[in-house]
């Protein structure tokens, strides 16, 4: 059988080394020695002796829910093989965190982490409960984190000098030191004669980064339990 379609472009190596690699710019492949975390669904292939368990609420508080709805329901894998991970077929990329960094990241674009990363939730300040999610994912440590964006994300550079607004449905995530408040762009007329459209931002103050995914969150349908 001959097609471009078994070419090495698509075809599926072995691993050499554990841990994270992009498969293509649609998928994650990790090679596991161990046990890594992923965000529950996610796995779309795997060969070897692995085996995957729900994680509860109680783990690490990642999986707190928001009060819009918006969570991350985990797994880990564990045991010694290979796994690709991959959601809507959105763009997926790699994170190498080190000792003393700290990335913020809303919890919808985390696919799957090493178990060496540290997490928690936390509130984003200044965010009351509006768009964005009122709970991101913190990350620390070391290890890699593997993220997924709507297309391709724009990484916009904060100072001090020049703050950063972004809408509360396209943030991705902002590098540590970074403040956050909400910012309305609107005056409280234009908005009761209908407005723009573009009522409020977040505002990112500091030294830093922050992503920005090229468009806004569609409404999700609701899960069924």
């Amino acid at each position: 059988m001959k097609s471009d379609l078994f070419s090495t472009e698509h075809m599926a190596q072995q691993s050499v080394v554990p841990g994270m690699t992009l498969h293509n710019a649609k998928s994650i492949k990790y090679a596991v020695n161990g046990e890594m975390h992923a965000r529950q669904g996610a796995m779309i292939a795997y060969r070897g002796d692995l085996q995957f368990e729900r994680k509860g609420q109680g783990v690490g508080g990642m999986l707190k829910r928001a009060m819009t709805g918006e969570g991350l329901p985990l797994m880990a894998v564990r045991g010694q093989g290979e796994a690709w991970f991959a959601h809507e077929a959105q763009n997926c990329f790699i994170v190498d965190i080190e000792p003393g960094d700290v990335l913020t990241v809303n919890g919808r674009n985390v696919l799957c982490f090493d178990s060496t990363l540290s997490y928690e939730i936390k509130t984003v300040k200044g965010a009351g409960i509006t768009g964005g999610g009122l709970f991101n994912s913190v990350f620390t440590g070391a290890g890699q984190l593997g993220l997924v964006c709507e297309g391709n994300p724009l990484v916009i550079p904060v100072s001090p000098q020049q703050p950063v607004y972004v809408d509360t449905d396209a943030v991705v995530g902002w590098t540590a030191n970074l403040d956050t408040t909400l910012h309305r762009s609107q005056s409280i007329g234009s908005m009761i004669r209908g407005g723009s459209g573009e009522a409020v931002q977040l505002m990112l103050r500091g030294e830093g980064y922050v992503i920005v995914r090229p468009s806004e969150v569609t409404p999700q349908k609701p899960q069924q339990h």
